[in-house]
């Protein structure tokens, strides 16, 4: 594992610290959980504009209809 500086302020690294012992992580593992976070949350955001660049037509409608029958 490659260890490295980052300059933070004071402040901001005590409020990291006072998260990370909030959820009993270190802080190196309260950074991944951070990051993995706004992944995951950047993800949706693509998700979305993507429906919203494509959005559901009177196919898709007429299928889910279709699907959602007793007919199967």
């Amino acid at each position: 594992m490659t260890l490295t500086t980052i300059k933070v302020t004071g402040e901001l690294r005590d409020q990291l610290k006072r998260q990370a012992a909030r959820h009993q992580r270190t802080l190196g593992e309260h950074l991944s959980v951070l990051v993995a976070e706004e992944e995951r949350r950047r993800r949706f955001v693509d998700l979305a504009d993507a429906m919203r660049a494509h959005p559901v037509d009177d196919r898709y409608e007429a299928d889910l209809r279709a699907w959602s029958s007793d007919a199967w």
